[in-house]
């Protein structure tokens, strides 16, 4: 099985919607990823998201499932904090806690990183693990992969080439990533990014009946280059 996780185009988030940019950019990765066939569409229950899918499904012909533990407001909830009064942002862009993500007595406590007492205040960030966790294992159990998170691997119940794609975000995409890839998040958090409408591509391989997925492609972006859009990152770094 191929996983593709590509993230939402350009937004304006008040109301949710895409720019003219990001609709731009949703029709680039659906010419891409029609080029070699998906199988199934999950999209997050955001219409941000449901409009960036929404141009793979035509092509396709095909109906989305949605997803709304996907959707990037769970996330926000349980793993942002106030930086200032009434203002907040992702914890893995607040400063005070990217020192406490480094502290190795966080680190060695593994997928149980939230449970150190630096976050006593904090219970949202384990609820939201917690959460992710039960949910992305419950829909890859679906697909026909259930998690032996004792392991960090997956059990092969239903062997599919099925290439698979879900729409959704950047910050519910971290949280997800991490458990699908059994990293930590306080290691993967603050090192990984996506770009509007970048393509994640996780392979599921069987190897006598396990598999341990494989990151192909991080947030790749290149059908922006390849029909002549804008390659900004966050309007503010060319590359």
């Amino acid at each position: 099985m191929l996983l593709f996780y590509v993230r939402h185009g350009e937004p304006i988030y008040v109301p949710d919607c895409l720019t003219p940019l990001g609709h731009r950019q949703a029709e680039s990765v659906a010419h891409r990823l029609c080029q070699f066939g998906i199988d199934r569409v999950f999209v997050s229950s955001s219409t941000r998201a449901a409009e960036t899918a929404q141009p793979t499904c035509d092509i396709l012909r095909l109906e989305p499932t949605v997803l709304d533990w996907a959707n990037e407001i769970h996330a926000w909830n349980e793993l942002s904090v106030e930086f200032e009064p009434g203002r907040r942002h992702w914890c893995y862009s607040d400063d005070h806690m990217l020192s406490i993500f480094s502290d190795p007595t966080v680190r060695a406590l593994g997928n149980r990183w939230h449970e150190h007492p630096a976050f006593s205040d904090f219970p949202s960030f384990g609820a939201g693990v917690v959460r992710m966790r039960k949910e992305a294992d419950t829909w890859l159990a679906s697909l026909g992969y259930r998690h032996d998170t004792e392991k960090c691997q997956y059990i092969v119940e239903n062997p599919t080439d099925d290439r698979i794609a879900l729409f959704a975000h950047e910050g519910a995409g971290i949280l997800l990533l991490s458990t699908i890839l059994d990293i930590p998040y306080p290691l993967f958090a603050p090192s990984f990014t996506m770009q509007h409408t970048g393509m994640t591509v996780i392979e599921f391989v069987d190897r006598g009946g396990v598999c341990n997925p494989r990151v192909l492609q991080l947030s790749n972006d290149s059908h922006l280059y390849r029909d002549g859009l804008p390659l900004n990152y966050q309007k503010r770094l060319r590359f």
